[in-house]
């Protein structure tokens, strides 16, 4: 092979790499001669990742709930990707926070269409038999979406609507995680007693949470918007997908979410309680909770009549 002019260059560039690590580019070179060519299936680890979904029971259809929300945890780690790249970029220019916005948007919004595959994919009389195997899991205990929410938006925003005149920014932050919303899928105020739910999601992420809550207090998607210039918060098109983005986590995927547990959970006769035991009906609908990340891009009308 002829050292032409650009492997030369290339050469030279590998050396300076490896210089720079304090390695020898020439074992590098020699590893070359004894690594194997990269292949589609060991590159994104199809075998490992297909054999990933483990079902409980001998039910055909609760594969599809597994995958379904595998897929969910997938798409919900490819937001935190983006968020976490926008957050963390200490004067984002508008440009930069309009590309990052819109990928977190078009992820959601694939998320909100796809719940047809939940919704009309599975037998309800097969769900009814195998989510007594899930019981206490439930979707609730999604770890990934609790740390988007806490990167989109200030704590206050999260606060059960309750509490909220109760806590303000000089909160610390172990009573803030007290109150957030979706405490109340599992905790009774009267007496302070959490359920089974609560407890052991607390137990694997409670601290995780915390310092994810401190981290994004003042990095948060909406802190970032608000670093932009006056005249760019104001662009019709940028606030209309900030909307965009409040409106399909909110509002448009919690209610396809309610709307096919709504359909298996009330498919037969009786009073069913969610997996985890919570009063789902509560917890999700977004008129009771209120979830709104960017009040302030919304009018009082809008505010009052959320989720309606």
């Amino acid at each position: 092979m002829e050292i032409t002019p650009k492997i030369q260059e290339q050469l030279n560039q590998l050396n300076d790499k490896f210089d720079a690590i304090n390695q020898n580019t020439s074992t590098h070179l020699e590893g070359l001669l004894w690594a194997k060519p990269i292949t589609y299936w060991d590159y994104i680890q199809t075998d490992a990742l297909l054999n990933l979904q483990i079902q409980r029971t001998t039910l055909p259809d609760e594969m599809v709930f597994v995958m379904y929300h595998q897929v969910n945890e997938l798409l919900f780690k490819m937001i935190l990707w983006e968020m976490n790249q926008l957050c963390h970029t200490e004067q984002p220019t508008t440009a930069y926070f309009t590309e990052k916005l819109g990928r977190i948007s078009r992820y959601f919004d694939m998320l909100t269409t796809s719940f047809d595959i939940m919704k009309d994919g599975m037998e309800p009389e097969q769900y009814l038999k195998f989510r007594n195997t899930l019981t206490p899991a439930s979707g609730f205990q999604s770890a990934q979406y609790r740390l988007i929410e806490f990167s989109s938006t200030d704590l206050i925003n999260l606060i059960d609507n309750r509490f909220r005149a109760t806590i303000d920014r000089n909160t610390p932050y172990e009573h803030a995680f007290e109150h957030l919303y979706w405490q109340a899928a599992g905790k009774d105020y009267h007496t302070g007693e959490k359920s089974y739910l609560i407890l052991e999601f607390e137990r694997k992420y409670k601290k995780v949470f915390l310092d994810w809550m401190e981290e994004y207090n003042t990095i948060n998607l909406w802190r970032k918007f608000k670093q932009l210039p006056e005249i760019d918060q104001k662009n019709p098109e940028l606030v209309a997908a900030m909307r965009h983005y409040d409106v399909t986590v909110n509002i448009t995927w919690v209610m396809g979410h309610f709307n096919a547990a709504k359909k298996y959970i009330e498919s037969v006769p009786g009073n069913h309680e969610a997996t985890g035991g919570s009063d789902w009906k509560k917890y999700m609908l977004p008129k009771y909770q209120k979830r709104i990340f960017f009040p302030e891009l919304w009018t009082k009308e809008e505010l009052d009549n959320w989720g309606e």
